[in-house]
């Protein structure tokens, strides 16, 4: 956690990263039920930095679990083989010997694809390599207010395509992989299928903008050409994760982060081969983007 003075909170210590995307939260036991003002004020954290860290959190699946429907139901999951006996966890585990492409590797939204995109994805390290593994967050509500007003005058209206096909669909990268992966990927003729959200969506309870696209689920903008779409997503996808916007965040075993999948998109580096990762996974439901 970097050095600087604690935000202004009352039962919980808040330190924002030196932009204010992404922030430290301490002072809180996620293995209990947190008291109505500390959730609250985790709230305001979450909804103020978009990514937030919980250090040395050492919660069991259940604990985990718990704490999750403290933000909000549980999302859908889908793809992926939930842990046994915990059908909203998923386990994202790469043992040493594993030459898959590590899970996440590619700027994306949790699951933009669904009708009601999750509102949060919390992650929770179990087992840590000393090497590689960080998660990258561009900030897509401070690369919307960074484009001219013309620009945001031509992307106000637009929809953009969303669809799972790249990754999970028939012809997808996890139908080709010929890799041993521990993770039970389901590839599905479901994910080929796609729908339409608002380019630019407004957060539910900061009310700021942000871009609503991402390399791996955005396939294209309603009523453009191919070309046309590959050519104005190129540049949005360029712009979004511009090292001005990335917040880098470093694992820790233990450490519990949870994230705005409403005006973030994040990327898992890899760098970790010939060691165990193992991460726990939940996510919270969210609304129909506007």
């Amino acid at each position: 956690m970097p050095d600087g003075a604690h935000e202004g909170f009352r039962t919980v210590k808040v330190r924002p990263s030196e932009s204010g995307f992404g922030g430290w939260i301490e002072g809180v036991d996620l293995a209990r039920p947190l008291p109505p003002e500390a959730l609250a004020e985790v709230k305001a954290a979450w909804a103020k930095h978009s990514v937030v860290s919980f250090p040395r959190q050492a919660l069991s699946l259940d604990e985990l679990e718990a704490f999750t429907l403290q933000i909000g139901a549980f999302g859908v999951d889908p793809f992926i083989a939930p842990m046994p006996g915990h059908p909203n966890v998923l386990e994202l585990r790469r043992e040493p010997d594993e030459k898959a492409t590590n899970f996440g590797a590619g700027w994306h939204s949790d699951w933009s694809f669904q009708k009601e995109p999750p509102a949060a994805t919390i992650l929770h390290g179990q087992v840590i390599p000393p090497i590689g593994g960080d998660t990258l967050f561009a900030d897509c509500a401070s690369a919307y207010d960074a484009l001219s007003d013309a620009m945001k005058a031509v992307l106000a209206p637009l929809r953009a395509v969303h669809s799972a096909t790249r990754a999970y669909g028939t012809k997808g990268v996890f139908a080709r992989e010929t890799e041993k992966r521990t993770m039970e990927i389901i590839v599905s003729d479901e994910a080929d299928t796609s729908l339409t959200h608002p380019l630019v969506r407004t957060h539910p309870v900061t009310g700021r903008k942000a871009l609503f696209v991402s390399p791996v689920y955005t396939v294209g903008i309603e009523g453009f050409t191919v070309k046309e779409s590959q050519a104005l997503l190129g540049f949005l996808f360029a712009h979004i994760t511009q090292d001005e916007f990335v917040f880098r965040h470093k694992w820790a075993a233990d450490t519990l982060l949870m994230w705005d999948n409403r005006c973030t998109v994040h990327f898992a580096e890899g760098g970790y081969d010939g060691h165990l990762r193992v991460m726990h996974r939940t996510t919270v439901a969210g609304e129909v983007p506007v």
